[in-house]
């Protein structure tokens, strides 16, 4: 059997690149992967000895891509790592900019613009491939997104739009790192359905990295765990299947769940029945609408679930309720009893609020400790510019140790691995003992455990009083239990 790729006994020239024992893999023709394991098992660290990003002593990778022609493996294997999900490296991205239009020149690219690019660097210009693309753009409905600035694009918008770039270039080998987190249930299930269809063709070979080892799609033929930087031996779909262990009830100790009962109350919190006031609240970016005429009031103690297709606005109606989008002002909106523009800051209203998103995730690149990730969000800054004190560091590394981080304080931000990262993030949230806490996507690309203790998290502190809830999740599984409110935003065309 043709093995498209094969290592034997892989080890990096660069010790901090290698896995705990030398690394075996095989992908034969036919085959179609899924690479599963905990947050921060080596999955990532072994896509990227596969694609030949870390180069091995001795011996290299050897590839067979027959029958395509395309010299190079970096023409041959696509990789979509779901950071590209956050934004491109290029460092021109901050966080407030997708919010203020006036930030973005003419340059700025348009997706339109990139996906066309894309197309004619890929290959010929030929009746087949125009169908291929226009089949693409209209099952991402990417059809009404093409005038639109890379860097206005929701979460979602964002995977779609690499998974389109993606395909388009013809690759004879696909790898995406969590292709279905972020997506609406609607698009995942017609992105499985295109990768059911591609996969049954010949000459392309699928390669899934799940965190969510619940969601194997039924085209996947063989599944390679990675446990504690450990390649294990390759198994069918079925044999995985029937030797999952089922995931769990409950995660959270009583003893992490009683130091968050027992976290001392501010004297300076709000008390106000009225949380979040929106009245007839319209958005609008040149000529596309994202938010019409949207009544909404959030009540102290109210656990609320936004939810709704990708781009219909969910991110955009956060940003208004953080401060983060200028258009607020013009808005009538009022935040804990307070109309914006009557005098508070954006400071004074962002010290009450704890905030997580795909955004924000987007926007820390810098390579600092972890620890002062998490203590930003007691100054609510990307960076951290003020100095905590030892009793907030105290409380950081409360938060750390609850969210399975303990030991992580030094590791830097970068070197972690995604999941790792969010819960990071996650924890910056919650570090402040905010009234309203907004959770944006919390449990992207968190495996099993970390998504049930991330949900166990959150129930305990809304257990606490004062304490306000806003969730958006694609998942309905995902949601805490706490939740006793819905909202449903649609896209407006």
């Amino acid at each position: 059997m043709q093995k498209i790729i094969k290592i034997e006994n892989g080890v990096t020239r660069m010790p901090e690149w290698r896995m705990a024992e030398p690394v075996n893999f095989e992908l034969c023709d036919g085959e179609h992967l899924a690479i599963v394991g905990a947050n921060g098992s080596g999955k990532s660290m072994l896509v990227d000895i596969i694609i030949g990003r870390h180069p091995l002593i001795m011996t290299e990778p050897h590839y067979d891509f027959t029958p395509s022609t395309k010299p190079l493996a970096a023409d041959n294997i696509k990789y979509i790592t779901f950071r590209d999900s956050y934004g491109d490296s290029d460092g021109t991205y901050f966080l407030q900019q997708r919010w203020n239009q006036q930030e973005i020149d003419e340059e700025t690219p348009r997706v339109g613009t990139e996906l066309e690019k894309a197309y004619l660097m890929s290959g010929d210009d030929t009746p087949e491939r125009r169908q291929l693309q226009q089949h693409l753009y209209k099952l991402f409905h990417i059809e009404h997104l093409m005038d639109k600035y890379l860097i206005l694009m929701s979460s979602g918008e964002l995977r779609k739009y690499q998974l389109t770039k993606a395909l388009l270039t013809d690759p004879r080998v696909l790898i995406m790192d969590n292709p279905f987190i972020g997506l609406d249930a609607e698009t995942r299930d017609q992105l499985k359905a295109l990768l059911t269809d591609l996969a049954g063709e010949r000459h392309l070979q699928v390669v899934l990295v799940l965190s969510k080892t619940d969601d194997i799609p039924d085209f996947i033929t063989h599944v390679v765990g990675v446990e504690d930087m450990r390649v294990k031996d390759k198994m069918t779909r079925q044999e995985y299947v029937s030797s999952r262990q089922p995931n769990p009830s409950r995660v959270l100790g009583k003893d992490m769940e009683q130091s968050i009962l027992d976290l001392p109350y501010r004297d300076n919190d709000y008390h106000t029945q009225e949380v979040v006031g929106m009245n007839k609240v319209s958005i609008v970016y040149g000529e596309r609408t994202i938010l019409k005429e949207l009544d909404w009031k959030v009540s102290n103690g109210e656990r609320w679930a936004l939810s709704g297709q990708n781009g219909s606005g969910k991110s955009t109606l956060l940003s208004l309720v953080c401060a983060d989008n200028p258009q607020s002002y013009a808005c009538d909106i009022s935040l804990f009893g307070n109309p914006r523009g009557s005098g508070e800051s954006i400071w004074d209203i962002k010290k009450h609020i704890g905030y997580v998103s795909p955004e924000m995730h987007r926007s820390y690149h810098r390579d600092i400790p972890a620890i002062r990730i998490v203590a930003s969000g007691l100054k609510d800054t990307v960076g951290l510019y003020a100095r905590p004190d030892e009793s907030e560091y105290d409380t950081c590394r409360l938060w750390m140790k609850i969210f399975g981080l303990e030991g992580k304080e030094n590791t830097s931000f970068l070197k972690l691995s995604s999941g790792e990262q969010r819960l990071v993030l996650v924890a910056r949230a919650f570090v402040k003992d905010p009234q309203l806490l907004i959770l944006d996507e919390p449990l992207h690309g968190l495996d099993n455990h970390n998504r049930r203790l991330v949900k166990d998290v959150i129930e305990t502190f809304c257990r606490r009083r004062n304490k306000t809830l806003i969730i958006v999740t694609h998942y309905k599984e995902e949601l805490p239990s706490c939740i006793d409110h819905s909202i449903y935003l649609r896209r407006h065309v």
